[in-house]
């Protein structure tokens, strides 16, 4: 059943990193068991949909291959799928993992390639009740933070997000768009791009935005540490929420449900979007 988006004014999407080597918590929840907790416990927390990630795409991060991507992936796929009805997202550029998962019971492929790989755009035209979120990245995760370069870093990334949702045989209500923060970006482009999220609003699509724990908030509160990032991660999330933002991505799912609460209540003016 494809998610409907507008059903609720934000969705916070709580992160399952089931990989050795993710900046924020490699190797945590590598193991079947404990990332089938995690997520477990991320519903509880108040997540509203859960992203499943096989392979880091960190600053540098190497590729990882299709078989072993499948291997940490399906089994915590499988037993979240029976334990749980919540959506969940598949964060993978890859086909055949794209393929298995909607399979096994995947909501949703998150891709940071924005299925620019081949047969990625005609898996999902064979899964028509399935969102896709297709992100800008400048470069590759090896590449993609050695000086990255613009004109300008948000007529680009509108620019790149609008050309493959022409490009692609989907359906408008199925798709889902992120700047990609981070990949490819510096700080001060980052910080440009984050305050046009309400031109990415404007192209008539769900905008979720990724800054947890991201060096950006590392570079802007002086947190060297991604596990001391949470007070400047739960900020933005806020600010990304009330500028639009329709999902956010994160680690820190209690924190950040309980901070959009608050700040929706108290708030005198209402969200602008929401």
């Amino acid at each position: 059943m494809l998610i409907d988006f507008q059903a609720k004014p934000y969705w916070v999407m709580g992160v399952v990193n089931i990989t050795p080597d993710s900046f924020s918590d490699g190797g945590q929840f590598l193991q079947t068991e404990l990332a089938v907790e995690h997520g477990l416990d991320l519903i509880a927390q108040g997540a509203d949909i859960l992203d499943l990630g096989a392979e880091s795409t960190r600053p540098g991060a190497l590729p990882v291959s299709v078989d072993e991507e499948l291997a940490r992936l399906l089994p915590v796929l499988t037993i979240l799928r029976q334990k749980t009805d919540i959506p969940i997202s598949i964060d993978t550029s890859q086909p055949a993992v794209m393929q298995a998962c909607l399979a096994a019971g995947a909501s949703m492929i998150n891709d940071v390639r924005a299925l620019q790989l081949s047969n990625a755009a005609e898996v999902l035209q064979g899964h028509p009740d399935v969102p896709v979120c297709l992100m800008h990245m400048q470069g590759s995760p090896q590449t993609m933070q050695q000086q990255p370069s613009y004109q300008s870093v948000v007529d680009e990334v509108i620019a790149f997000l609008q050309t493959r949702v022409k490009q692609l045989s989907i359906e408008p209500s199925r798709i889902v768009l992120d700047p990609g923060f981070g990949f490819g970006k510096t700080l001060e482009q980052n910080i440009d791009l984050f305050k046009a999220i309400p031109k990415l609003v404007d192209l008539g699509y769900p905008v979720l935005i990724g800054v947890s724990r991201k060096t950006m908030i590392g570079q802007l509160t002086g947190q060297q540490q991604p596990q001391h990032r949470l007070a400047g991660s739960v900020a933005a999330a806020v600010e990304a929420v009330r500028l639009g933002a329709k999902i956010v991505r994160v680690h820190d799912v209690r924190a950040t449900v309980d901070a959009l609460v608050v700040t929706r209540a108290l708030s005198p003016h209402p969200f602008i979007y929401c």
